[in-house]
């Protein structure tokens, strides 16, 4: 029998007791994700908060697992997240709701996202960690995002703001008509988001689950 592998995203957000109105805000920002990530089936089941600053979703997408995470960072703004994602087998039935689902994926996040919150004494903290049965991807993967990681901290608002209006673009021309800015404008803000890299680093990403993950997944028998 193939073997099937799930990705499961476990979050909390970042300095959570300093934010006013929270769980408002992270609900709405939450229904919004699952609308647009389950209309481009990226999810399977919508995101389910399952404490007061902390969340979980799941796919069978593998490859799509980079560009979800940037999807999510920057739909969930000003709140910066700390994510944690396992890739593994899932116990019984993909049913909602999501937190009440079990098996090596769930354990695996929720390993990776506890290993984040114990990087202390750093002055800028990873806030991605990925835990597979392949220790080869978590160390190449891990470290991307450790890197990436010390970017996403940088950025302002304005930037984030200008990243979420390009992915609703095709065009860099629209996107500057959409915001009211002028396209030189939108091109600094985006240099200085890290537009460029952020892209860049998902394809890596992607690349490197199709090579340790997804082959596996396809090739492996049980």
């Amino acid at each position: 029998m193939t073997q099937t592998l799930y990705g499961v995203l476990i979050a909390d957000v970042v300095s959570s007791g300093s934010r006013s109105r929270l769980p408002a805000l992270l609900h709405e920002r939450l229904r919004q994700a699952t609308r647009a990530h389950r209309s481009r089936k990226l999810t399977l089941l919508p995101y389910a908060v399952t404490a007061g600053d902390e969340f979980q979703t799941i796919t069978a997408r593998l490859k799509t697992i980079p560009w979800l995470l940037l999807d999510l960072r920057r739909r969930l703004q000003p709140l910066s997240l700390r994510v944690g994602i396992g890739v593994g087998e899932v116990a019984g039935r993909i049913t909602a709701p999501v937190n009440e689902l079990d098996g090596a994926a769930f354990r695996m996040a929720r390993e990776a996202l506890e290993n984040l919150g114990k990087r202390t004494g750093r002055k800028q903290p990873a806030l991605t960690a990925f835990r597979t049965h392949n220790p080869q991807f978590d160390a190449i993967v891990n470290l991307i995002y450790e890197l990436q990681d010390t970017l996403v901290q940088r950025m302002t608002q304005q930037q984030w703001k200008t990243i979420a209006a390009r992915f609703e673009h095709r065009r860099i021309e629209d996107t500057a008509r959409a915001m009211g800015l002028n396209i030189s404008t939108v091109s600094r803000n985006l240099k200085r988001g890290y537009y460029g890299q952020l892209l860049a680093a998902a394809s890596g990403v992607e690349e490197l689950i199709e090579r340790y993950l997804v082959a596996f997944a396809r090739f492996h028998t049980t």
